[in-house]
């Protein structure tokens, strides 16, 4: 188990180091080939009712997908995360510049003053984030499990879809027990399913 974890960890700061070596340019060209290609996705394309996130800065920028779903008048939902009692609850935005506010995490979260709870199981699809991935949908994320504790509470036919730069692929992710797999991957290169 402590080997498994020690292998994530490294994962982890490898990803972060690449991340952080690219470009201003290099960042923004691959974020926009995650974006076009996501809104090509016929999953995506035909869902009225996306789960998000405000990305941690080291991984793929969602603002501009969050603020395109708003202009294609989709109901974008947000998570809040109670790390203490290790539940999530999901919020209706509807103005990214005013429902939001700064969460425990670091990155912006629904403000439930301004917005509306919703159920899981509305969620049509669900965007995830994540450090690195699999071809077999295997994912590391920020070692929180906040996702961990979401992907199973979310419908058998919700797509869990994640995105990623192209070299957050890698050949295999050590996966625990409690590790939850994806069934898409969008990168800046190829959209990948699940084998």
């Amino acid at each position: 188990m402590d080997e498994i974890r020690e292998k994530k960890v490294g994962i982890r700061n490898d990803m972060v180091k690449m991340i952080e070596g690219y470009s201003d340019s290099e960042r923004e060209a691959k974020t926009k080939q995650i974006e076009d290609r996501l809104f090509d996705f016929a999953n995506f394309i035909e869902s009225r009712i996306p789960l998000l996130y405000v990305n941690l800065p080291t991984e793929v920028p969602t603002e501009n997908i969050i603020r395109r779903c708003f202009t294609q008048n989709k109901i974008v939902i947000l998570p809040v995360f109670d790390k203490d009692k290790k539940t999530v609850s999901l919020w209706k935005v509807d103005d990214f510049a005013r429902d939001l506010k700064p969460g425990p995490r670091g990155v912006l979260e629904p403000d439930p003053n301004r917005c509306k709870k919703v159920p899981l199981d509305r969620v049509d699809i669900a965007i995830v984030p994540g450090y690195a991935f699999d071809e077999k949908g295997g994912r590391i994320g920020s070692g929180k499990g906040y996702y961990d504790w979401l992907i199973p509470e979310l419908s058998a036919t919700t797509r869990k879809v994640a995105l990623a730069f192209e070299e957050q692929i890698i050949p295999q992710i050590p996966m625990e027990s409690h590790d939850k797999f994806v069934d898409i991957i969008v990168s800046d290169q190829r959209i990948i399913y699940k084998i």
